[in-house]
């Protein structure tokens, strides 16, 4: 598997084809949150010096408290979560791997590229995109049955009351987490894996020294120790996530599934809706593997207006 994959984004584009400046865009092609988290001051130190230490120290304790990581877990920080997708199938020798689909294409191109097959149940190894992109589907406990499992956890925050993290301590697991969907900084990078100290000390020799930026130290310790800014933004998210669905819902979509940061409809034909949508500057998502699937994201709170007048 090579060449470049299916994701969201890709606004360029769009732009190309259908005109208009990027201000005039609305991109609801991904699952970020619109309102990100507030970016605050930064030392200018985090700009010109390498990363300490203590500033990575600080940043894991962070996450340890914010995800309830237990005792026994190892965990890493990393350049995004798309980084430890790459190296996970290194952890291992190569077999097969249960990647149930549709799903979020990376994990399946990491391990093909590491000469993994794709198998069923009963596979050596198995990757659960909990929640699952793009129809939201919620895994439970019960379901993890290989003795390598990677948990995917990177919309997990929306609805931490169901996340696996309890699962940390299993031999052969790693829960992924991403911290740009949630707090709306995909461009920092930053992202984590938890789990069996083994598999995340083989993580943290690939990365080598000072994996994260200072910046993204310093601002993912910050946003992840601010419990009310999450609390209120879950709140929003509930919201808005409703109103998604009555725009939607009474021109005809009928809701596939999804979480409170990214909808998927069926629309009868995604590629007539993206294409109508498109023409009004607003570009969506829609899937190879399905005809009728479109998957929007929320828009900011100024733009709804945009929206309901393209629909």
């Amino acid at each position: 598997m090579s060449g470049e994959r299916d994701h969201g984004g890709g606004l360029d584009a769009a732009i190309a084809q259908y005109g208009g400046a990027r201000p005039d865009w609305l991109d609801l092609s991904t699952g970020i949150n619109p309102v990100p988290y507030p970016l605050g001051a930064i030392d200018s130190g985090a700009w010109t010096a390498l990363p300490d230490r203590g500033a990575m120290a600080a940043l894991e304790a962070a996450a340890r408290r914010f995800w309830a990581v237990p005792d026994d877990a190892a965990l890493i920080a990393a350049p995004g979560a798309s980084a430890l997708i790459a190296r996970l199938p290194h952890s291992f020798a190569a077999g097969q791997v249960c990647i149930p689909a549709p799903t979020y294409n990376e994990h399946a191109a990491a391990f093909a590229a590491q000469g993994w097959t794709m198998a069923g149940a009963g596979a050596m190894a198995q990757v659960m995109v909990h929640p699952n992109n793009p129809n939201g589907r919620i895994w439970q406990a019960t379901d993890i049955t290989a003795r390598f499992a990677i948990i995917d956890e990177s919309f997990c925050d929306v609805m931490p009351d169901r996340s696996l993290i309890g699962l940390a301590t299993r031999p052969g697991t790693v829960i992924l987490k991403s911290f740009g969907k949630f707090w709306g900084l995909a461009g920092l990078r930053l992202g984590f894996a938890i789990g069996d100290p083994v598999i995340i000390g083989k993580l943290t020799d690939s990365l080598g020294p000072w994996p994260v930026s200072g910046p993204a130290l310093q601002i993912g310790t910050r946003a992840l120790a601010d419990h009310d800014w999450a609390a209120a933004t879950r709140a929003r998210l509930v919201v808005d996530t409703a109103r998604l669905d009555r725009l939607m819902t009474r021109r005809g979509a009928v809701l596939v599934g999804g979480t409170t940061l990214f909808r998927t409809y069926d629309v009868n034909s995604a590629a007539d809706w993206q294409t109508r949508l498109a023409r009004k500057h607003i570009w969506s998502r829609i899937f190879p593997y399905s005809h009728s699937w479109l998957r929007l994201g929320l828009p900011h709170p100024d733009r709804w207006a945009q929206l309901d007048s393209a629909l």
